[in-house]
This record gives C-alpha cells, structure tokens and sequence, in this order.
C-alpha cells in the first residue's frame, strides 16, 4: 500500500458480487472465445491494475484484451502462446448458475491440444 508506484492498486470503490460488461478488444482472443465485442460478467474485488500501467504492460506480446465499463483493464493476453489470458473477473461464476463458462471451454480445449511429452 507504500509503494511509490504500484502496479496493482486498491479500486476507488470495492466491487462485490458485482455484474458489469467486460467489453473486448477487437482481433484478441478473449473476443474470439465469446464471440462477441461484450459480455456480462460476474467478479468481486478491491485491487485491480493501476491505470498507470496499463500501456507500460502493453507489447507486442501482452496485450490488453479486455476493459470494463470506466475502461478499466481487465484482461490481458499474450500473442502466440496456446493458452495465456488473465483476467480480473471471474467466468467461473457461471457455473453457480448451470452454465458453462466459455473462456474455461477455451483453456480445457487448448491444454487437451497442448500436450506434454512423457518423461518414462
């Protein structure tokens, strides 16, 4: 909470079982696993990424793949790996309510495709 120049930062309001779009960037993966410019996500938390940092984290391989509703960043992928998207709100919410979240559908898909060699 000292640290001069965060890179995770307290949010000005704590979000708990809170709903809001998540809208995606276009050409990303995230996008592509939905199907779609936006969705409705659940999530709860108080941290997210310093507003600061959000185009000091960008490259041309991490990217920012997805923001809320005040532009905040809340997904980020990197570019040409099977399989790596981090995301601040929560798809797995989906399944309290039957559904089957379509970014953990994506990563089941990619590691059953990324296999690694057996070592015997």
């Amino acid at each position: 909470p000292h640290a001069e120049d965060p890179v995770i930062s307290l949010l000005e309001c704590s979000l708990v079982e809170a709903r809001e779009s998540i809208h995606f960037v276009a050409g990303t993966e995230l996008r592509r696993v939905y199907g779609a410019d936006s969705t409705q996500e659940e999530y709860r938390w108080r941290y997210g990424l310093s507003p600061r940092y959000a185009e000091r984290l960008s490259s041309e391989a991490l990217r920012v793949s997805a923001r809320d509703e005040r532009g905040g960043v809340v997904g980020v992928e990197i570019n040409g790996h099977p399989f790596f998207i981090a995301v601040l709100f929560q798809p797995e919410r989906a399944g309290l309510r039957g559904e089957s979240p379509p970014l953990v559908e994506a990563f089941v898909k990619a590691a059953n495709r990324t296999r690694i060699p057996s070592t015997s």
